[in-house]
């Protein structure tokens, strides 16, 4: 499971990065932003069930913004299998509230054309989940 999340964080972080090259739109990036109106103004313990769904919807459309298919296609199986862990783990140690935080550093890096923060940023809160997931989740048993 590790490995996928790590194989998931270069994909996503290489596809960060190719959305200027991409020409990723101002509509484009501004949409991600909209994926999280809903939690804005309440704790998102009152959002753990439809936090996963926003979330897995976040880095889709980050990837998608890289333009590269083959990414895409790619990742399209990690995410589902990333999905089940990240209905696991998202009520753990306040994930919910850091993952949202997170997320709209990445898109404001997005915003910004700032691909170089972008991708390191996407990559760097993709494997916060990985080593989250070594320390505190046991599958094997």
């Amino acid at each position: 499971m590790i490995e996928m999340i790590q194989m998931w964080a270069a994909l996503e972080s290489m596809a960060a990065r190719g959305s200027r090259r991409c020409n990723a739109t101002d509509a484009e990036i501004a949409r991600l932003r909209h994926l999280f109106d809903e939690f804005q103004n309440s704790p998102p313990s009152e959002h753990l069930t439809s936090i996963p769904d926003a979330n897995i919807a976040f880095h889709t459309a980050v990837i998608a913004l890289g333009g590269s298919q083959t990414i895409v296609d790619a990742t399209r199986n990690l995410l589902i299998h990333v999905r089940a862990i990240r209905r696991a783990t998202i009520v753990q140690s306040d994930r919910a509230a850091r993952s949202i935080v997170d997320h709209l550093k990445i898109i404001e890096a997005l915003e910004q054309r700032d691909t170089e923060l972008a991708e390191r940023l996407t990559r760097q809160h993709t494997l916060d989940l990985a080593a989250h997931v070594d320390r505190n989740c046991d599958f094997l048993d």
